[in-house]
């Protein structure tokens, strides 16, 4: 039992260090880390050790392996700031000097169910639209987005302005200022819908972030269900005290 436990630190602290060296610049992204039998030199530890660690990389992220050739430095993450307003997502994206889409899957009225008439005071059965998105950094997909806003509200969605801000184009249409959001942020595995819509592996962690948003009279205007892809998102949270 101490001899796996020393083997679960020993991997740990390599992870920790390789993780470091890519945060600081000295391992690019897309150039090539070193080979197994030469991190075992650089650590002083056995080929299992840093198969572990380089695994557990690959899985969260940080590096990628090409069949043949070796294990290269992933891009860097795509940063978010949890405290930013919605709309501020492809600013936030384009100032880490990457390029930020959104395309419509789908737009269509349904009807709602007990969960969203109770969400947003309307009678089971009533018209919601339902809003499905993808978002894509570099052209790679980042999240998909599914929302609901109530019909009365939002009557005639455009699925042209949808890919764009969605809050914005709800306060130039419709006169709605979003006031505040709710939202929740929990880890979860891919399915295999998941897994096809963002071009991952079934059972690779995701985050998952839902989100109920307000207008400025504190109507429910949207309930939507977000999510990332584990490996390519980065969430920063800021407070001021």
């Amino acid at each position: 039992m101490e001899e796996i436990n020393k083997e679960a630190a020993l991997h740990s602290i390599v992870k920790e260090s390789i993780i470091n060296m890519i945060k600081s610049g000295e391992y690019q992204p897309d150039t090539k880390l070193p080979t197994e039998a030469e991190f075992c030199k650089t650590f002083g530890v056995s080929r299992t050790t840093i198969r572990t660690a380089l695994q557990q990389l690959t899985v969260e992220g940080y590096v990628y392996r090409v069949q043949g050739k070796g294990t290269f430095v992933a891009e860097n993450k795509v940063k978010q700031s949890l405290t930013s307003t919605v709309e501020q997502f492809s600013e936030q994206i384009m100032m880490q000097g990457k390029d930020p889409s959104i395309k419509v899957l789908q737009l269509k009225v349904i009807e709602a169910t007990d969960f969203l008439a109770k969400q947003f005071n309307q009678n089971i059965g009533e018209p919601v639209n339902c809003l499905e998105r993808m978002r894509y950094v570099n052209d790679a997909p980042l999240q998909y987005e599914i929302s609901y806003l109530p019909w009365y509200k939002v009557p005639g969605l455009d699925s042209a302005a949808c890919e764009k801000s969605l809050y914005k184009m709800l306060e130039t249409k419709y006169n709605i200022k979003i006031g505040k959001t709710v939202e929740h942020l929990e880890l979860i595995l891919a399915d295999d819908t998941i897994s096809k819509m963002l071009k991952i592996p079934a059972g690779s962690p995701c985050f998952l972030l839902e989100t109920f948003a307000y207008a400025k009279d504190e109507t429910a205007i949207e309930y939507s269900k977000t999510i990332y892809r584990g490996d390519r998102a980065h969430f920063v949270i800021e407070r001021n005290y």
